[in-house]
């Protein structure tokens, strides 16, 4: 199966950081979320933002949060039921590292795989934001929310996973904190 939609997960609260991580400023653009959708919209044929409501001084295409709560589980579960019939590349607004290469190579092991969900694994342990989502994987993140389960581990454990392993170190990296994303910047 190919993967040619993604969506930028950026609906998160942002407590670590004191303010709305998709709303800073990065790579040249006004905020992380454009940069991260400019730079996927090369690669795929369709870019969404999952958020909770329409904070952008741009015009992406959304995916409104259908659920109260913050969680990665709710975008899954808002991304599955507006986009019930494809796989999805996810990929969250606070990890702009992640390159060309990564994703093209993580779209290319997709398309030799049986897995539910592919994700990304580096020395640091899995990365579930940065993963490709079959239809059966965000139906059962649907299900699991149905029941009040945010742990995004909940969902892995009763998936078929594989991962895709990756040696370089930072390129995961999420910017949580003021001190990252003054390093990430500084990189830039």
């Amino acid at each position: 199966m190919t993967v040619s939609e993604v969506v930028v997960i950026s609906g998160g609260k942002s407590s670590r950081m004191g303010r709305d991580k998709a709303l800073l400023e990065f790579g040249g653009y006004s905020t992380m979320a454009e940069y991260q959708y400019r730079k996927l919209e090369r690669l795929f044929d369709s870019v969404y933002i999952s958020a909770k409501s329409d904070k952008f001084d741009f015009r992406p295409r959304l995916i409104l949060d259908r659920y109260e709560a913050s969680s990665p589980m709710v975008a899954l579960a808002s991304i599955g039921e507006q986009i019930p019939d494809r796989a999805i590349f996810v990929l969250s607004v606070d990890t702009p590292m992640v390159d060309e290469a990564t994703i093209k190579r993580m779209c290319m092991s997709y398309s030799n795989s049986k897995a539910d969900i592919l994700i990304a694994s580096s020395p640091n342990g899995t990365e579930p934001l940065c993963a490709i989502y079959s239809p059966t994987a965000l139906q059962q993140a649907q299900k699991l929310l149905n029941m009040d389960i945010h742990r995004l581990h909940s969902l892995l454990e009763v998936s078929k996973i594989e991962e895709c392993y990756f040696e370089e170190e930072g390129l995961f990296d999420n910017l949580n904190r003021p001190e990252e994303y003054r390093r990430a910047i500084e990189k830039c």
